[in-house]
């Protein structure tokens, strides 16, 4: 029940470089307005959750200080 071990050859550097060209020519990069707009989502998106963040900490901030404030005045 011996297994057969597949050995891999060591490729050269110029092996190497040649299929690390090969990859690059398969390879397509977004168009620079692709980029832009991509960028310009993300911004608004980062700023939208950053305000949305922002104010639902200050809504629990004013809800704890209420009601530590109602415990306080019921309790003395």
């Amino acid at each position: 029940m011996a297994e057969a071990v597949e050995t891999k050859k060591k490729e050269g550097v110029g092996e190497f470089i040649r299929h690390t060209r090969e990859e690059l020519d398969r390879t397509t990069f977004p168009s620079s307005n692709d980029v832009k707009n991509t960028t310009i989502i993300v911004i608004i998106a980062v700023i939208f959750f950053g305000v949305y963040l922002f104010a639902i900490d200050n809504v629990w901030k004013y809800l704890l200080d209420g009601l530590t404030w109602l415990v306080n005045w019921i309790f003395g």
